[in-house]
């Protein structure tokens, strides 16, 4: 999932439409709506080959991408030196997948179903392990 952090002094929806331009090449202008944030997730974990705390507030966000769009949105992360490819997968199946955030479990619940964004249990060592 494209994700990265904000700059400081730089708002929410703009470090989220700057790093959705510089992962994907996606200009989040062009939507037929802004994205909206569905969920929080806290982050405390202990990294593999680290002993200090990785500490991470996650602010996860849905879009609506038509397929016009969707068609336009590079396939390889264009600012990773790895080239990781984006693929777009049904929820159902993004669901089963180890994803990071750890929101699997919520992929399928249905837009629009809560008010505003959903706190999720925090991520720890217990019930997220690095690969």
């Amino acid at each position: 999932m494209p994700g990265g952090l904000r700059h400081l002094g730089e708002g929410t929806a703009a470090a989220l439409a700057r790093e959705l331009k510089e992962e994907l090449g996606l200009d989040t202008d062009q939507l037929p709506e802004p994205p909206v944030l569905r969920w929080v997730q806290d982050q405390t974990t202990t990294r593999p080959g680290s002993t200090e705390p990785f500490e991470r507030l996650h602010l996860i966000h849905t879009l609506n991408v038509p397929d016009s769009i969707r068609s336009r949105i590079a396939t390889t992360e264009q600012d990773a030196n790895d080239t990781t490819q984006v693929v777009w997968v049904p929820l159902a199946q993004a669901a089963a997948l180890h994803l990071y955030p750890a929101i699997g479990s919520v992929l399928t619940t249905p837009a629009g179903t809560s008010i505003g964004p959903v706190e999720l249990p925090p991520m720890v060592d217990g019930t997220y392990r690095w690969r």
